[in-house]
């Protein structure tokens, strides 16, 4: 991904709520799960790190993506923003800008 995609994807993500919430669980395999299924559907996925979780959201995203096969957009803060393209045709939402 290069860095006018990445700004691109960026700009949709600051209209987007957190679908997901992660707290002092942190990084449960249900939850790898869901963002992998929601991944599918909606390609760009914003998550909010709570308060209460004592681990690092940059290397929470990074572990996620590795896990969901996404790639990391962003991390600031505590929100994390994702996008994987959906293998489905149907599902393809977002269409990423060339060079």
């Amino acid at each position: 991904m290069n860095s006018k995609q990445r700004s691109f994807l960026k700009g949709i993500a600051m209209t987007t709520e957190p679908l997901f919430q992660i707290g002092k669980a942190a990084l449960t395999p249900e939850l790898t799960k869901a963002v992998n299924e929601t991944l599918e559907k909606h390609e760009l996925l914003k998550i909010s790190v709570l308060q209460n979780c004592l681990e690092d959201p940059k290397e929470m995203a990074a572990r996620l993506a590795a896990r969901t096969k996404s790639e990391v957009v962003q991390v600031i803060g505590k929100k994390i923003v994702l996008y994987r393209q959906a293998k489905e045709e149907k599902h393809r939402k977002i269409v990423l800008p060339r060079d």
